[in-house]
């Protein structure tokens, strides 16, 4: 079993024997094993089940214990990622601002921290290439599923072909002046204990902290992508947080709830 999944005491669910083969194929990359029932004798379920509508089939991690928050799942067709989309402030937006989009610039971007996505998505709906990397096994899954899902969906199959995401730990990629050379930014939101009052933000923190950690690695993570000699470097930091390894930005974009540290290495 990988490392990342070593403590956790997780099984894949297929919710018909139609998704079998795809939750074996699962298993087998993951070295976990399968459920043959939908019930609580495994910690975590990553459940898999058809779309009614596109084509594939959604994968959803699941907590078993009584009174565990719902399931985490990445979904960029509806729900916020599709309110942000529609209402969202385009490039006026701090992110947008902090990442420099201008009027004929849409720069290449290397998402070291893909987690959930959800800057990523945005930054492709407003025209940017994203790579995003992603080094927990699950997380990636679930973010690979829902960008497979964006592309067979009408309202977002254009904006998911902007995506890539890539399996792999940030450190290994960013040594590696091959996979670099064609980025202008790259972008850093290591995990951190968001306060927010929202349930749905909390539950998806509780599950990414559970199966994943605290990014402990953020300021080595941030050293190396200055040391790359990519031009923009942008880290995203709750307001009131200290910056990464202590070292103070070129330029700073404010929102009330988010900072964002921009490093200019040339």
């Amino acid at each position: 079993m990988p490392t990342h999944l070593a403590t956790l005491n997780i099984a894949v669910f297929a919710a018909n024997e139609k998704l079998l083969p795809i939750a074996q194929s699962f298993a087998q990359q993951l070295q976990i094993p399968i459920a043959e029932r939908d019930n609580d004798s495994f910690d975590y379920l990553m459940k898999l089940t058809e779309c009614p509508t596109i084509p594939g089939f959604y994968l959803e991690l699941h907590q078993t214990a009584k009174g565990s928050p719902g399931p985490l799942f990445i979904d960029f067709t509806a729900g916020k990622n599709a309110h942000r989309r529609h209402v969202g402030e385009g490039r006026k937006q701090t992110l947008a601002r902090a990442i420099g989009l201008k009027a004929n610039f849409n720069p290449v971007i290397l998402d070291t921290t893909g987690g959930l996505g959800r800057d990523a998505f945005v930054l492709a709906s407003l025209g940017c290439e994203v790579t995003l990397l992603e080094r927990h096994p699950i997380i990636y899954q679930l973010l690979k599923n829902a960008i497979e899902r964006a592309r067979h969906h009408s309202n977002t199959s254009e904006i998911a072909t902007k995506l890539q995401c890539i399996h792999t730990n940030a450190h290994t990629y960013l040594n590696d002046t091959a996979n670099i050379k064609p980025m202008d930014v790259i972008y850093l939101d290591p995990m951190y204990p968001h306060r927010n009052s929202s349930a749905k933000v909390k539950k998806e923190m509780q599950y990414l902290q559970a199966i994943a950690g605290k990014d402990s690695d953020a300021d080595e993570l941030l050293e190396l992508a200055i040391a790359s000699g990519i031009h923009r470097i942008v880290v995203k930091r709750p307001s009131g947080a200290d910056h990464l390894n202590q070292r103070k930005p070129q330029a700073v974009v404010s929102s009330k709830n988010t900072r964002y540290d921009i490093y200019l290495t040339t």
